[in-house]
């Protein structure tokens, strides 16, 4: 696939920017490359002595950001892998601190759009794929047609917040038993038939959050962040900045959450006049999330969910 196929808006990218608060000679990394939008914005801010890491797990996606960014080959390193394993990257590359972190969550564009991806349930015919990594071996047919009716319904009611979950993992199993589910159309339609009419004429997509649970599921998204945010703040300089931008209320979760706890991690008792346990704020989270304009929205509905959030170090003198 050609690479100018490959296509994205940034969502909140001025705001993501702002958040940054990119200096010329600084380190950055970019851990959900995609199509280098975020990126080229800021590697056109650096300077002599600056530099850009990219990271993604999509093959396509590296295509695209190093074509996009190869005005700034002198200053961009572009790698294949998951931001799970920044910490190891970072030592190949002899970087210890950087100086900001830019987590931009969810499903590109792109990849929604490309019908042989499997990410759509607007799709009729499209294989049930949803891997951002093609080269997994793993794929939303293993999940639909070998996870037991029990993981099914876990994963569908955790990932996907569907209070239909053991209806439609009911309903998926007894379906390939007949014969596998092989399409995003089949697929949908089986949940479809799980939901109540009454519910599908006010709940939107009736198959929309167990999309969402199985991609969650089998690109393990929600496992990733939970193991890496604590690590990157680690990294940051003092002043850096870790920038995360979410789509869906599971993943906003886990980062407020975590920024909370690095920000006020005491664990002593309320009653306690003054801190014995020793663990020390890291640096000071951004109180309320940043959400797209309506002048975004406007032009990119996909941003309606978005939500930025950022977390600056603050190293103890």
């Amino acid at each position: 696939m050609a690479v100018t196929e490959f296509k994205h808006i940034p969502v909140l990218l001025e705001e993501t920017i702002q958040a940054l608060d990119i200096k010329p000679n600084g380190t950055y990394v970019d851990c959900t490359l995609g199509g280098g939008g975020h990126s080229y914005e800021i590697a056109k801010r650096l300077e002599e002595g600056g530099r850009l890491i990219g990271i993604d797990r999509d093959e396509e996606a590296i295509e695209a950001s190093t074509e996009r960014l190869k005005e700034f080959s002198d200053r961009v390193t572009i790698i294949k892998d998951t931001y799970e394993h920044l910490f190891v990257l970072l030592r190949r590359l002899r970087v210890e601190r950087v100086d900001g972190i830019l987590l931009d969550l969810g499903v590109s564009s792109h990849q929604i759009d490309d019908p042989e991806r499997g990410f759509s349930y607007l799709e009729k015919d499209s294989p049930l794929d949803m891997r951002m990594d093609r080269e997994d071996t793993l794929s939303a047919y293993d999940v639909v047609n070998t996870y037991s009716k029990q993981e099914l319904a876990r994963i569908i009611r955790e990932y996907g917040e569907d209070r239909f979950a053991n209806n439609i993992a009911k309903r998926i199993v007894e379906e390939r038993e007949k014969e596998p589910i092989k399409t995003t159309g089949e697929l949908a339609d089986i949940v479809s038939s799980a939901i109540p009419m009454k519910v599908q004429k006010t709940g939107g997509n009736p198959a929309m959050r167990t999309f969402q649970a199985i991609r969650i599921e089998l690109n393990r998204e929600l496992t990733q962040l939970e193991k890496s945010l604590d690590s990157m703040i680690d990294i940051l300089n003092d002043k850096g900045v870790l920038a995360v931008i979410t789509f869906h209320s599971l993943e906003d979760r886990i980062v407020k959450e975590k920024f909370r706890k690095n920000e006020n991690p005491c664990t002593c008792p309320p009653s306690f006049p003054v801190c014995v346990c020793g663990n020390k704020s890291k640096g000071k989270a951004l109180k309320k999330p940043i959400v797209a304009s309506e002048e975004e929205l406007r032009l990119n509905s996909r941003a309606r969910s978005a939500k930025l959030r950022s977390f600056t170090r603050m190293v103890a003198k």
